[in-house]
């Protein structure tokens, strides 16, 4: 699905009315309408006390009619019109007449002493602005949000958040409970910095015309099932262990063998035929009797890496988890790395040598795909200023090494040299020690089973989300470890293959 800026969603509405010769209110009214259905499928009570404020543009419009549908269908509705400025747009000013047509009586809010006080609400609607703000919130408005922002109430928000940047760091908004985006998501919705804004983001579909969705062009894609689904290779039926990839994880050191272990079990659990776990001497015994269907290679060191050294030939190698930062696993992994040209995936400790060996990248097979967390992400590309300077120079560090950026997060962001994908799924659950582990595994299973990098990637990705989002009702996400997803990544697939 495509993330679209605030001017191109413009031009895709007006290509949908004169494509389909109908009256811009029309597209209103479906947006509007969208929204009221999902907000009586969450608000079932009719008794519930709704608020509703609108600023003066076309959101606002959304808003008016929104309030219209409610008040119709029984739920006891106020409506307010922010007015930071006498200049209504033509469809807001046409729903205000409509508001009054049919008898819905509303307030404008011009100064202060006009907010009200929103003890008595249940539930607040913020339809101020929409996605063309194009300055920061001041005067009335601002004071609106900051009422909404301490009321403490349920807010649900029209298309974005009132105060929320489309394409640059946004410092004051509408702290929403949920989010209610019209058929194209924006990319602001997604980013850690907002999450604080946002909420839970809903997409619903308003019509808008698909051919020309499918005319504009964009780098920004966000994953749905559908498309994971159709990467998802066939199994064949007289598959076997030799055919369907080996894969070989490598790490480990005294006490944090456990990552290897973990990732190893991912890898077979994902679908590779084979994997081998190479680790110290420390960690054989244990991951012989802790997980019998891996081989296992030990490494010179007893309790770290001092060498990698193995005679056979993966086809896709995890390395990376729980290996530390001593100087002859330093040494191990350039030694490594100047000789390997098999498929990679880096996690960990692997990637903070890079940090500390910045010249190492450029040994990096091409595709190799990197797997940081924020802090690691940072000891690569130094730091930046907001979630958009992020992207801006993970996409230039992925371009000038020729690799794949997974980073890791709520909405994971993967990021190659041409293009990025924002997943959609998983929860909090995933915020558990071991969960990268696991994820490293299932990248490099899918690698050796023939996945294209940035495939293995994004199906990667997803489904270790989805094992989360699959768990939700039976096991609560504070009580949720990283051996729960390697349990659930049969369920994961399972799920994904009966909707084909």
């Amino acid at each position: 699905m495509k993330i679209l800026t605030s001017e191109q969603i413009r031009k895709i509405d007006a290509e949908t009315i004169a494509r389909e010769g109908i009256p811009s209110l029309e597209l209103m009214k479906r947006a509007a309408t969208a929204f009221y259905h999902f907000f009586t499928k969450r608000y079932t009570n009719k008794n519930s006390a709704v608020v509703i404020f609108a600023g003066v543009g076309n959101n606002g419009g959304d808003a008016l009619v929104v309030a219209r549908l409610l008040h119709k269908s029984g739920y006891p509705v106020k409506a307010y019109m922010v007015e930071f400025s006498n200049r209504y747009t033509e469809d807001c000013a046409h729903n205000t007449r409509r508001m009054k047509a049919e008898n819905i009586s509303y307030k404008k809010i011009i100064s202060k002493k006009d907010i009200p006080d929103l003890a008595s609400f249940d539930v607040v609607i913020d339809g101020i602005f929409g996605t063309g703000l194009s300055r920061e919130v001041s005067g009335v408005a601002a004071d609106v949000i900051t009422r909404i922002n301490e009321s403490g109430k349920q807010v649900v928000s029209i298309d974005v958040p009132s105060g929320l940047f489309p394409d640059r760091k946004t410092e004051f908004a509408v702290k929403a409970t949920a989010t209610v985006t019209f058929q194209i998501p924006k990319l602001a919705l997604y980013l850690p910095e907002n999450a604080c804004f946002t909420g839970n983001v809903e997409i619903v579909s308003i019509g808008l015309d698909e051919e020309a969705i499918t005319e504009v062009e964009t780098p920004i894609f966000l994953t749905e099932e559908k498309e994971i689904r159709g990467m998802l290779k066939p199994l064949s039926q007289f598959a076997h262990k030799g055919i369907l990839g080996h894969a070989l994880i490598i790490g480990g050191s005294l006490g944090k063998c456990g990552s290897v272990s973990l990732a190893s079990k991912a890898a077979l659990k994902m679908g590779c035929g084979l994997v081998t776990a190479y680790l110290p001497k420390c960690g054989v015994t244990a991951i012989q009797s802790n997980f019998p269907e891996a081989m296992a290679l030990e490494d010179k060191g007893t309790e770290h890496i001092t060498s990698i050294e193995y005679d056979l030939k993966p086809d896709a190698i995890g390395i990376g988890m729980g290996m530390g930062l001593h100087e002859e696993t330093e040494q191990a992994m350039y030694h490594f790395l100047r000789k390997n040209n098999t498929p990679l995936v880096v996690d960990a400790d692997g990637l903070n040598i890079l940090a500390r060996h910045g010249e190492w990248l450029s040994l990096l097979p091409a595709g190799t795909i990197l797997t940081p967390h924020p802090k690691e992400l940072m000891r690569l590309i130094g730091e930046w200023r907001d979630d958009y300077d992020k992207i801006d120079k993970t996409r230039l560090f992925a371009q000038k090494y020729g690799v794949i950026v997974v980073i890791k997060g709520a909405y994971s962001l993967i990021i190659d040299e041409e293009e990025m994908y924002v997943n959609n799924s998983g929860t909090p659950a995933l915020a558990t020690a071991g969960s990268g582990d696991v994820l490293t595994g299932m990248i490099t299973s899918l690698l050796a089973q023939g996945y294209k990098p940035v495939e293995a990637a994004r199906v990667g990705v997803f489904l270790h989300g989805l094992t989360a989002d699959l768990t939700g009702d039976y096991i609560h996400p504070r009580s949720f470890v990283a051996s729960d997803i390697i349990e659930n990544i049969g369920n994961a697939y399972r799920n994904l293959e009966k909707k084909r």
